[in-house]
């Protein structure tokens, strides 16, 4: 069930893509599933990652019933990216990988007592193109995913500007998301016919973005997701229950929903041993949720070899229009949900990581008769712990392999 894996999947793409290179920001996610654009790196070399996290949380506000409940849920993820250098231009790009989790929250669709879990897996893969001359790079993607009820088809491109110092980098990009549902209600309302009247969805986005170099210790950057969504917005199995009445209805919200986050970056090179990244973004939405967020990171270099990297990221965000929790909402009301990731929330994210990486690389393996030699060059591993008011926690551990061939 893909609305249960919001935390899960939005932390483990923030904490596995700080695995590639020290040098790509591992702070960047769509929490929340804001659009985040994609960009192949420059690079020299045909590299490979190989990224493995293990996820769990817990809380008592569970949308599926109704805005109370266990949230218990684990999370596995396995994930492989392969950049491969076609020539000094042309570069194609492969990801793929699973969830699988367990969710008590989801098991409660049939029945609300229940020692079982839940279990769904979702696969995904995407491939990529792009091309880069000496001053003016654009790319594009297509792939999709699926899962029990929930199907995705992805669409994305970009291009870039770099000036001809260097110092400067315009870029766009865009992404098209076409989902279908499968529509699943909870057990005791699914006698009363239709009650969503689609069970597809559309996202679009615009993501604009700059990049400075300020000089040899400060670089700035910032960027804007323009996104606008339509179609089924709700969650077709979250049950919200009434002051008034006593059954509970199916979460209903509007079929449209625009959002607007702006972001910027600062990262500055205290010493020659310790980076510091700061991120902040300010979030707008016409459903009436207005939300804060800044992190930082100090990537450490210890020796040559070895660095590592702590991190803070703070989450402040007003609730939607439409929410209310347990049995405060009127039944006359035109939209209402019970969902937590719409309330007011404050939430933490603290953790650290390291990573080891020689210079010459860990070792080297080659395969068949001919010699095409496979370099590990870095191993790392995250750790993250999540809190959430009122009531949620969660914590991650991730690890990561990087090859180059």
């Amino acid at each position: 069930m893909r609305v249960q894996l919001k935390i899960s999947i939005s932390t483990a793409i923030f904490l596995l893509t700080g695995f590639i290179s020290q040098g790509q920001n591992a702070t960047k996610q769509k929490l929340e599933k804001d659009t985040v654009a994609f960009k192949i790196e420059k690079l020299q070399e045909s590299d490979m990652s190989i990224l493995f996290s293990y996820y769990t949380q817990d809380g008592d506000n569970a949308a599926v019933t109704g805005g109370r409940g266990t949230e218990h849920l684990t999370d596995i993820t396995s994930k492989i990216i392969v950049n491969i250098v076609l020539d000094e231009k042309r570069t194609v790009s492969f990801d793929g990988g699973f969830d699988h989790y367990s969710s008590a929250s989801t098991d409660n669709i049939d029945q609300f007592i229940s020692s079982a879990s839940k279990s769904d897996t979702r696969v995904h893969g995407n491939i990529g193109y792009s091309i880069k001359g000496k001053n003016f790079d654009y790319g594009f993607k297509v792939g999709g995913s699926k899962e029990y009820d929930y199907n995705s088809i992805q669409f994305s491109g970009y291009i870039s500007k770099t000036s001809l110092d260097g110092n400067r980098t315009f870029g766009l990009s865009t992404q098209a998301l076409i989902d279908k549902w499968v529509i699943i209600y909870p057990q005791e309302l699914r006698n009363q016919g239709n009650l969503v009247t689609s069970d597809q969805r559309r996202s679009y986005s615009l993501s604009p973005s700059y990049a400075q170099v300020i000089n040899r210790r400060m670089q700035l950057s910032i960027s804007a997701d323009l996104v606008t969504q339509s179609g089924l917005l709700s969650t077709p199995f979250h049950r919200v229950y009434f002051v008034d009445q006593a059954e509970a209805k199916v979460e209903k919200l509007p079929f449209t929903r625009f959002k607007l986050p702006v972001g910027l970056r600062f990262n500055y090179y205290a010493t020659d041993h310790l980076l510091v990244r700061t991120y902040y973004r300010y979030y707008w939405d016409n459903w009436g949720i207005r939300g804060h967020t800044a992190s930082i990171e100090l990537p450490y270099k210890i020796n040559r070899f070895f660095s590592v990297y702590p991190y803070y990221r703070f989450h402040t965000q007003t609730a939607a229009n439409y929410f209310k929790p347990y049995k405060e909402h009127e039944s006359n009301l035109l939209y209402y949900t019970s969902d937590n990731d719409l309330a007011k929330i404050t939430s933490h994210d603290i953790g650290f990581g390291v990573r080891y990486s020689p210079v010459e690389g860990i070792s080297t393996f080659s395969f068949g008769s001919a010699s095409r030699p496979l370099t590990l060059k870095e191993i790392s591993m995250r750790y993250g712990h999540y809190t959430r008011t009122p009531t949620l926690t969660s914590n991650i551990i991730s690890f990561g392999l990087n090859f180059t061939f």
